[in-house]
């Protein structure tokens, strides 16, 4: 199961990286405005040519569902989901350090702690 539960982690780490890169990719392009609906296709090739982080952040996503498959042959579905809510931890916290991001505060903080609550508890079951 341990290396199952690094699997798992790896996954999680894969998702914020993508997550912090589509992130800055997007910073680049710019905001989605109602511009962008009233030509898609054009607002489309804009994201996918202005810069590579997009493209990037997208591959971390498709191996992190690689490894997902894997988990997936070696773990109950039950076990393993929960665990993801860890991204909901690293996320915000990997936004302010590396994206300079406002501050969390200290409700958010509240919340991010009983995720790692609840994800520890499904890790000793």
């Amino acid at each position: 199961m341990t290396k199952t539960i690094l699997l798992i982690l790896f996954d999680v780490l894969v998702s914020v990286a993508g997550q912090l890169t589509l992130k800055r990719g997007m910073m680049e392009v710019g905001k989605i405005d109602a511009a962008f609906f009233s030509n898609p296709l054009a607002g489309i090739w804009r994201m996918f040519t202005t810069t590579p982080l997009v493209l990037l952040g997208l591959a971390m996503y498709g191996v992190g569902a690689f490894i997902w498959l894997i988990v997936l042959s070696r773990a109950n579905l039950s076990y393993a989901y929960p665990m993801i809510a860890l991204t909901y931890v690293l996320v915000p916290l990997a936004a302010w350090l590396f994206l300079n991001e406002p501050a969390i505060p200290p409700l958010r903080w509240a919340g991010m702690a009983l995720i790692i609550v609840g994800v520890a508890l499904v890790a000793q079951s």
